[in-house]
């Protein structure tokens, strides 16, 4: 993994030294721009498997879940890695909206949690064409 200068990052965050099984081969996979469809068991280290290159790589990384306690547990955590996570939910304000869209349009996140409806909000989608 040391070629991919994800190591260390891997050891700063998560205070790890190796990966779980599959790990390290999905990692390098979503490194090379491959395709990739993993499927692991609850608790087998799914979002390591995309947090890590989000943090290595320049850019914004889209989470799709339908799940908002997962995204709200995610982002908290990444919080405390002081990575940059935001979840986007329809309990927000309409102003806590407009912000969290400033911070993505000027770079200011990291991995952005949204649930599959999102994808269909042509307001969501219209404010983010110029990003």
């Amino acid at each position: 993994m040391t070629n991919y200068g994800c190591a260390k990052t891997f050891k700063k965050y998560w205070g790890y030294e190796s990966f779980r099984f599959c790990q390290e081969k999905i990692i390098k996979s979503v490194l090379n721009n491959e395709d990739v469809l993993a499927l692991m068991p609850t608790g087998g280290g799914k979002s390591l498997c995309y947090q890590l290159p989000a943090i290595t790589r320049e850019g914004l990384t889209l989470v799709i879940s339908p799940l908002l306690a997962l995204m709200r547990e995610q982002t908290a955590g990444l919080g405390k890695k002081n990575v940059l996570a935001e979840y986007l939910h329809s309990g927000q304000t309409q102003r806590e909206q407009e912000i969290l869209m400033d911070n993505l349009h000027y770079g200011a996140v990291k991995l952005l949690y949204l649930s599959p409806e999102r994808l269909q909000n042509k307001r969501f989608l219209g404010e983010n064409q110029h990003t």
